[in-house]
Parts: structure tokens; sequence; C-alpha cells
């Protein structure tokens, strides 16, 4: 059988072989897009994963946006809306619990990571009920007391750049700047560039 496939060669046998794979991907695909809307020519890579607690309109992707990041909404509430023409990237965390928005044009590069949550309380009896509850008690709990959230804006045209953290409460300007691996807990004036951990303002960036 092998010597049959090796004189048919794979340009012949290699679809066999991929289909599985191809049907896997579709079959991701269309969960992942039955969690969510997305406007016209908006994508969903692969590399995208959608898990959406609340209703499939909390989560919406604007027309033409790129998507390679993690979007999750939290059992007790969250939404999560994306402008168009945005691209987001690999391995980056978006997790809302009251709303984060995104305006268009933003480009939010591999390994960031929006809270507009703090996850858990500060009680330690708290997180570990809410533990309990998630993984032995049928999941995230609807309520959820203890654990402050405030929504996170990210105005049209802004950069955030890899790895960086962006924290509850917090707004970025339109064509502000985020530099690598910073962390921002407060709000970033539009045009503004800032960097470090907490960060700073270091310069300007052009329209």
């Amino acid at each position: 059988m092998v010597r049959k496939f090796a004189r048919l060669g794979w340009q012949a046998v290699g679809p066999i072989y991929r289909a599985p794979t191809k049907l896997s991907l579709r079959i991701d695909a269309k969960r992942k897009e039955s969690r969510c809307v997305l406007e016209q020519g908006a994508v969903l890579y692969p590399a995208a994963r959608v898990s959406n607690n609340q209703p499939r309109e909390a989560i919406r992707f604007g027309a033409n946006t790129r998507v390679l990041a993690r979007f999750e909404t939290m059992g007790h509430g969250g939404r999560i809306i994306v402008g168009r023409d945005c691209f987001i990237g690999e391995d980056s965390y978006i997790w809302s619990a009251a709303s984060v928005t995104i305006g268009d044009r933003v480009l939010i590069s591999h390994g960031v990571n929006i809270h507009d949550h703090n996850s858990h309380s500060l009680s330690a009896a708290g997180r570990h009920a809410h533990f309990k509850a998630i993984f032995f008690e049928g999941g995230h709990p609807k309520v959820l007391e203890n654990v402050p959230s405030a929504p996170v804006v990210i105005e049209d045209d802004a950069w955030i750049g890899f790895g960086a953290t962006v924290l509850r409460g917090v707004t970025i300007g339109r064509g502000a700047v985020v530099g690598a691996q910073s962390v921002v807990t407060k709000d970033v004036a539009p045009f503004d560039i800032v960097v470090g951990n907490p960060a700073r303002v270091v310069g300007r960036s052009g329209e």
C-alpha cells in the first residue's frame, strides 16, 4: 500500500491525509463563530479562542478585523466590542466582567493582557470559594461578590505593544502607543507614548 501511494505521489494522496485536519478546523471555526458576532470581513484565525459565557452579541468584531487572540466573558457578566480594521495578536488575552471597548484601527500585538476586573476576591476564603464553584460545583458563578471591575476603553488608532498589560478602569486615548511589556494602571491621554511598570509618559506619537 505504501509503495502504491508513493507511485501516486503526494499531490494525489495528500488531500486524503489532510481532510480530517481541514474538517476539524472548519468545525472549530463554526463553533467560535457561534459564540460571537462577526461583521463583514472579520476573521477569526485558528489560533483565536472565544469563550463567551454571555449572550452571543456580548462579543462583537467589527468589519475587516483580524483576530488571533483569546476573548472571554465571565459567568457573572462581561462584554467585548472590537471596532473595524483592528489586529489582535496571538497569545493575547482579553477577559471581561464589565466591558472592554476597542475602537477602530487599533493594533494589539501578541502576548497582551487586557482585564477589566480583578479576577478574584482579595479574601483568601473568597478565592477558595470561587475555585470550588468553577471546578466542583457547576462552573463560574452567576454572581461574584467582592471582585471589583471597571470598563476598559481603547480608542481609535491606538497601538499596544507586545507583552503589555492593561488593567481595569483604564482608558487609552486615540492614537496613543503603549510600549512592549508595559503595565497600564492609569488613563493614557490621546497620542501619548507610555512605557514601563507602571507605565509613564515618554513622548508623543503622530496622527
